[in-house]
């Protein structure tokens, strides 16, 4: 099955040339030029892996993954910089990334990061789907 990726980075030439790549190895891409473009497309469709930029105008990864995870705790996101820190490493973590790395990516690692991606989200949505499902019958009293 298709990994679903939303693709999001303020550098035009970048979002063009890695999603047209990442659509050659059999991935669905969608691209946002802001992390507020992005965060409005998560709330009207699903992915597997969102693909976010650290340093961006505006909103950056960091903020951004804040927003993102605070509305859909189950998004995986792979955070993607030409500055790497371990500060930056450490906090993305803290706020629930899945991992960041250093651009240029090697795009076979990045391919297998969001394959894991989608096992991972897969594995939340059903135990949040089992949780609702408990949360019914015990209300119901049957």
């Amino acid at each position: 099955m298709t990994e679903k990726v939303l693709l999001v980075d303020d550098e035009m030439d970048f979002l063009s040339i890695m999603s047209e790549r990442m659509q050659t190895r059999g991935m669905a891409v969608s691209t946002a030029a802001s992390a507020r473009e992005a965060i409005q497309l998560t709330e009207a469709e699903s992915f597997d892996a969102i693909i976010l930029d650290l340093q961006m105008p505006e909103m950056n990864g960091l903020e951004a993954l804040k927003v993102l995870k605070a509305k859909k705790p189950e998004l995986q996101v792979i955070l993607l910089t030409g500055h790497a820190t371990i500060e930056n490493g450490i906090e993305a973590m803290k706020l629930g990334a899945m991992d960041l790395m250093e651009k240029p990516a090697d795009l076979k690692i990045l391919a297998e990061k969001i394959k894991k991606a989608r096992a991972r989200k897969m594995i939340l949505v059903e135990k949040q789907s089992e949780e609702k499902i408990k949360h019914i019958i015990g209300g119901k009293g049957w």
